[in-house]
């Protein structure tokens, strides 16, 4: 089939590289890539035929949100606009009803992969009405992994793609996907510092390596950082600093809202703002208190003056 991506950055790129392997004709445009098929995304609409399908693969927010309207002004009755970015779950029955007021269908999908994505595929998460996701269901067919097969030799279904419910559920599923995705990697990095404290481990980076296969804790993130240790084996070259993208936070939201403890994540959440504070303030009047109270001794900040010699 035939689909216009909007975005061709290191998600969208890949995407429409491999859609394109597959034997689907992708129309691209991007307001800076030089790849661009079009220049606008008038241009991009005028060159599907209809029915027309429509990935958005843009930053969230702003981004996403204007995109879409602009399309919405552009696209006519039957087409579909697909929603490929992390945008929170709320913001997809908003533009879904924007869009069904002129006819338009709208699909939001989760989208796993990364950079990784182009050779294994991207695991996908979709909501939207069934008809609408029938319509995409080629591209998704292409996108996603190869089905493993069982023991026989069948496929398993279902593996790397779900259409997870109505308009919304897509990116809700991909959120929760997100927040797991923070407290594993946080459990990976707080084994690896006390690998790394300790004196008796002499190969840190072997000892990781060791889990990938056999163990209970393999995983594909886990192989990666066996890849980020194999590059830089002490992580000298890079600073602690961990940004969010905003998922862990609505994840955590969730929690709180449906009452569902999640102490694992919500710690890993946090562990990422302490990571952004060089002395940080909470343990400054942590270590103010065990002073006041018990007679702990404390740290005091040298000054410039303190360190020259008399």
């Amino acid at each position: 089939m035939q689909l216009g991506m909007v975005g061709l950055g290191k998600m969208g790129g890949n995407m429409t590289e491999r859609l394109r392997r597959a034997g689907h004709e992708v129309v691209g445009y991007d307001q800076s890539a030089p790849t661009r098929d079009v220049d606008s995304l008038e241009a991009l609409v005028e060159a599907l035929p209809a029915p027309r399908v429509v990935w958005v693969m843009v930053p969230s927010g702003a981004p996403t949100q204007q995109t879409v309207r602009a399309l919405g002004d552009l696209l006519a009755e039957g087409d579909v606009v697909v929603e490929g970015g992390n945008s929170k779950y709320t913001e997809d029955q908003v533009h879904a009803d924007e869009l069904k007021a002129k006819g338009i269908g709208y699909v939001d999908a989760g989208v796993s992969g990364g950079v990784w994505g182009l050779e294994n595929g991207y695991a996908l998460m979709v909501g939207g009405s069934k008809e609408d996701v029938a319509k995409v269901q080629p591209v998704f067919d292409a996108l996603r992994p190869p089905s493993p097969t069982d023991e026989s030799g069948a496929a398993i279904p279902g593996a790397g793609f779900v259409h997870a419910g109505p308009v919304g559920a897509g990116h809700f599923a991909k959120m929760v996907h997100n927040g797991i995705e923070y407290a594993l990697m946080q459990a990976y990095g707080e084994g690896y510092e006390l690998l790394a404290a300790v004196d008796l481990i002499e190969d840190v980076p072997g000892v990781v390596a060791s889990w990938t296969q056999g163990t209970v804790i393999r995983s594909w993130l886990l192989d990666l950082l066996v890849r980020a240790l194999q590059e830089d084996p002490a992580l000298d070259k890079i600073t602690g600093y961990a940004e969010d993208s905003g998922e862990g936070r609505w994840t955590v939201e969730q929690a709180i809202e449906h009452a569902v403890p999640m102490p694992a994540i919500a710690a890993s959440l946090f562990a990422r703002f302490s990571s952004r504070q060089e002395d940080s303030p909470t343990m400054k009047a942590v270590a103010a208190l065990r002073n006041q109270f018990g007679g702990h001794a404390v740290r005091a900040i040298r000054t410039q003056e303190a360190e020259e010699p008399a």
